[in-house]
């Protein structure tokens, strides 16, 4: 057996072992979880891009499993009913050929078979949960969704295996790909809309691959957090480009930030570039502070002391950076929170949990938007994704509050056509230390220096 399978079959074996101690947790004999289907849009018979229950993707590893259905039952090997048609409008799907043999697999053609099959798993079973799209249970499937299961599932999927970790290596290998690619792209004056396809061809994706939609903004662009458009014509004169792009390797998500300066002239765009490398040192010393036991609200509020320093050192405001920090004047430029758990999902679930229970500690009011308040722990993978944004609506309420007296404002002002910088990389904790995913896979690029 190569490497990858093993690592796989121990994957599997370890999902095996957390759903039977969670259904028995709970009472339940057997687990339902269904991929779900495809919804088309209102009024039309076209429908969005398929992704899996991410219960079930993370034992395939795929979405190509549409209204397939996964039976877990306690002290049993689980069971996949996988769902294949007679179908000539589109290529049906075909069984994962590396799970046979460790799961026991069964095909079906009709989505209406695998319902009596369902049915015929359930029929004697004691308590059961259903796991998937509510509006796909039909009949009398159990609990659908039970909370007490479903906090318990999300809780762990913070802990990845080796497996997990292999696919999210590879991801951000793919990402990296196609940040080089934008970078090069960028410096010969491309378009946001070439610049997306540039990132497309290196990284060898379609947009339905992507793990969300690619962010690429150039100049005050780049303040917008979650900026959506591509434009075609390139803006004149170029300032800044932030990309914030990713990728997916059997389901698992690289979340990738990169923002550049130009090589323009001018007493800004030198202000601004110097911030871009003093972000990227400050985003880097974070990093090597990361241990278990730290809290990663801590890291949070120690980033913005070190944005107060920064804010500082390039004369943006007159106080210093533990009173920026005080007067919340740093919050004004970093808005979103400093990570988030990733995985399945690129706000991968389970951020405010401490415990199997469903128990959460939420963000304090002053960091609304911070997604992961847990302790950091072995075997964890998140982003450290820190951020300086000129944004016009919040600078203006920090213009109009006590606390703008302390901003040099026709410096801060010169700079909002730049939009912003964030530098994000996806880290994993390990327990030998601390493994960067994305410096590791610039480091391993094809012509890295």
């Amino acid at each position: 057996m190569s490497k990858q399978n093993e690592s796989l079959a121990e994957h599997l074996g370890i999902l095996k072992d957390r759903w039977d101690q969670a259904l028995c947790n709970h009472d339940y004999q057997l687990a339902v979880v269904a991929a779900g289907v495809s919804r088309t849009y209102l009024f039309d018979d076209q429908s969005p891009v398929f992704r899996a229950n991410p219960h079930l993707a993370q034992w395939l590893g795929s979405d190509a499993c549409e209204g397939s259905t996964l039976i877990l039952e306690t002290g049993r090997e689980p069971r996949l009913l996988f769902y294949s048609p007679a179908d000539y409008w589109h290529q049906p799907p075909d069984p994962p050929e590396e799970l046979l043999g460790v799961l026991n697999i069964d095909v079906f053609d009709s989505i209406d078979a695998i319902q009596r099959e369902v049915n015929v798993c359930t029929q004697h079973a004691g308590q059961v949960a259903y796991v998937g799209d509510p509006s796909s249970a039909q009949g009398s499937l159990g609990e659908v969704n039970p909370s007490a299961l479903i906090n318990e599932l999300h809780y762990l999927r913070a802990y990845k295996t080796e497996y997990e970790l292999q696919c999210m290596r590879q991801a951000s290998a793919r990402a990296v790909s196609g940040h080089l690619a934008a970078a090069s792209a960028f410096a010969g004056g491309a378009s946001e809309f070439e610049l997306q396809l540039a990132y497309l061809d290196a990284s060898r994706q379609t947009e339905a691959d992507l793990p969300y939609p690619n962010i690429i903004a150039l100049n005050q662009h780049a303040g917008i957090l979650h900026y959506q458009h591509y434009e075609r014509a390139a803006p004149n004169p170029r300032h800044s480009f932030l990309i914030d792009a990713g990728a997916r390797h059997r389901n698992y998500a690289a979340d990738v930030t990169r923002t550049y300066g130009s090589d323009q002239a001018g007493a800004a765009q030198q202000t601004f570039n110097a911030l871009v490398a003093a972000m990227d040192r400050q985003q880097q010393e974070l990093v090597s502070k990361i241990r278990p036991g730290l809290s990663f609200l801590d890291l949070h509020e120690d980033m913005h002391h070190r944005l107060g320093g920064m804010l500082n050192a390039a004369g943006l405001i007159q106080c210093d950076g533990e009173q920026a920090f005080d007067a919340g004047i740093t919050r004004a430029f970093l808005p979103h929170g400093l990570g988030h758990l990733l995985g399945l999902q690129t706000h991968d679930v389970g951020g405010h949990q401490i415990d199997t229970e469903g128990t959460t500690s939420e963000p304090p009011e002053s960091y609304q938007a911070l997604r992961l308040t847990r302790e950091i722990e072995v075997d964890q993978v998140f982003t450290i994704e820190p951020g300086l944004y000129f944004i016009p609506q919040l600078l203006e309420e920090l213009r109009a509050s006590e606390a703008g007296q302390h901003v040099c404002w026709p410096e801060v002002e010169a700079l909002q056509d730049f939009g912003g910088i964030r530098i994000e990389d996806n880290v994993a904790i390990r327990p030998d230390g601390v493994e960067n995913l994305t410096r590791d896979a610039f480091a391993q690029a094809p012509g890295a220096a």
